[in-house]
């Protein structure tokens, strides 16, 4: 059963100022996508495992280990402004 998609009301949704020639093509492309999508929902898939990703993956996590890192007073002594031990940066970007 095919869906009536207005176009022209999505578009104003999602305020983009659209051209009656560019409403005619993206109406084509929806209807493609829709087809396909109904194409892809009447396939058989009884007994077919759902999957999440067409890999296996494995768990690529490193374990939870202290390890030396920078000197808190080093880094901070390169930092342009800086409030006790921590950096100071304007409240909004592009504000000094």
């Amino acid at each position: 059963m095919p869906v009536e998609i207005d176009i022209a009301k999505v578009a104003k949704l999602a305020r983009l100022a659209l051209s009656e020639e560019e409403l005619v093509g993206y109406g084509a492309q929806l209807v493609d996508i829709l087809e396909h999508a109904e194409r892809v929902g009447a396939l058989p898939t009884d007994g077919v495992t759902p999957t999440s990703h067409p890999l296996p993956m494995t768990n690529a996590f490193r374990l939870d280990e202290v390890r030396p890192s920078l000197d808190r007073d080093e880094v901070l002594e390169q930092a342009p402004q800086r409030d006790g031990e921590f950096f100071r940066v304007p409240r909004i970007l592009g504000e000094s």
